[in-house]
């Protein structure tokens, strides 16, 4: 028994929570022009390197939540600058740091940054600087393979269950709220929530995703003497395997019964923590004790990263981050199961969504009147990305015919180094 006392989750319905959901995610899902940016951000700086002799010849990747689609409206973009296409022989740390300053000189020299940071002392040293053409925030990194090929997984996962996707813009949103989302502070990195919504979607019944054993073995995913393409291959022929085979007509899950049932299963974190680690690719809740690589470290809390085991992805959260953590989720679950409060539209968004999410959702308190506006509205639309067509971003625009009331559809289609990596010299490059 925890020692926690939490509340017993009513069966009244979670109606609000449910508009509430798609509410916000109608507020972070990016558009069509903010995908369009991010390309255009990474084109910018491929033509900064070129203006610098030092930096000719090498590849500019975007990787991360843009490449896995799981990016908001403000989301950062990930940037990697291979040095070179063998992942046999990386470059030493000195190499990369002197790369960084190089190209931290030329965002300097051209002008197109500013807020450029060089941030050396980190695990994986980066340059930090915000695009004034664009507006978009940007983390570069050297020879980035890793983040690359787990961005791509990602985005190949989330075409198993469309609420994948929507779940994880939620959470983190939800979790930048609670100030959880910061590994600088001893809470949860991005990619560690993204962990623990696949082992929701895993531990469900009934389950949405499968255990990723039965996607790909650990010597498929070999980032030191791997090769990409048959890393990205074998899991996507899996993948498609799965869903074939699994039948998806029963009933689904709603967004604010999976939001419930999140919050309650991890209510206890802090007590779980200390004997068990979550694990994805096995699908479940294993002892520390289990694990003799586990146990030689000491972290408050195991995300064991399934694809480069038996590292922990959650090794930045501390002790005092973890109490934060199960706090903000035990009170959320709290809020939830209150049918008083989990009604109440403002109550709700104060907890889910930072102040300046909630200024741009504004007052609209008719969720009837809402939908009927957004109705009005057909110039909205959300970037979203083709599940059938995983390594491409294709976008499909409406645009109102100024000669009548018909729309004509016009179908954009934007290269975004998603389209598959092995493919380097088809890469934006620098001659």
């Amino acid at each position: 028994m925890s020692r926690h006392q939490l509340p017993h989750l009513h069966s009244s319905s979670h109606a609000e929570l449910e508009i509430c959901a798609k509410e916000i995610l109608n507020c972070l899902n990016p558009t069509a022009d903010d995908m369009v940016r991010r390309q255009r951000t990474i084109n910018e700086l491929v033509n900064v390197l070129r203006s610098d002799q030092s930096l000719k010849g090498l590849l500019v990747i975007s990787f991360g939540s843009f490449i896995s689609n799981l990016y908001t409206r403000w989301g950062d973009l990930d940037i990697s600058i291979n040095l070179n296409q063998s992942k046999r022989c990386d470059a030493s740390r000195k190499q990369k740091l002197n790369v960084l300053k190089n190209v931290m000189r030329a965002l300097q020299q051209t002008g197109v940054a500013y807020g450029i940071e060089y941030v050396s002392n980190a695990k994986v040293p980066i340059v930090k600087y915000r695009s004034r053409s664009y507006d978009i925030s940007c983390d570069i990194s050297i020879n980035n393979h890793f983040g690359y090929v787990k961005s791509t997984i990602l985005r190949l996962i989330s075409s198993i269950d469309e609420h994948f996707r929507e779940f994880v813009l939620l959470i983190k949103e939800w979790a930048k709220a609670q100030h959880v989302n910061e590994s600088k502070t001893g809470t949860l990195n991005s990619y560690s929530l993204c962990l623990l919504i696949i082992f929701h979607f895993q531990t469900c019944t009934p389950a949405i995703f499968p255990p990723l054993m039965n996607l790909f073995k650990p010597n498929d995913v070999d980032f030191v003497n791997g090769d990409m393409t048959h890393i990205v291959d074998s899991f996507a022929a899996n993948i498609a395997m799965y869903k074939s085979q699994t039948s998806r007509k029963g009933k689904q899950s709603r967004l604010s019964e999976l939001l419930i049932s999140f919050f309650e299963k991890f209510s206890t974190l802090d007590d779980l923590a200390s004997k068990l680690a979550i694990c994805t690719y096995t699908g479940r809740w294993e002892q520390i004790s289990s694990n003799y690589s586990w146990m030689q470290k000491r972290h408050s809390l195991f995300i064991e990263d399934p694809f480069e085991q038996p590292e922990n992805a959650a090794r930045a959260v501390s002790n005092p981050g973890l109490i934060e953590i199960s706090q903000a989720i035990r009170n959320t679950y709290r809020m939830l199961s209150s049918s008083s409060v989990s009604s109440d539209r403002l109550s709700l968004l104060r907890t889910l969504v930072r102040p300046e999410i909630r200024s741009k959702l504004g007052n609209k308190h008719d969720p009837v009147h809402y939908r009927f506006e957004k109705s009005l509205n057909p110039h909205h639309h959300v970037a979203n990305l083709s599940q059938s067509q995983p390594y491409s971003a294709r976008l499909v625009e409406q645009h109102q015919n100024p000669y009548g009331s018909t729309f004509y559809r016009r179908r954009v289609d934007v290269e975004t180094q998603a389209s598959e990596y092995w493919r380097y010299r088809n890469s934006p490059r620098l001659s």
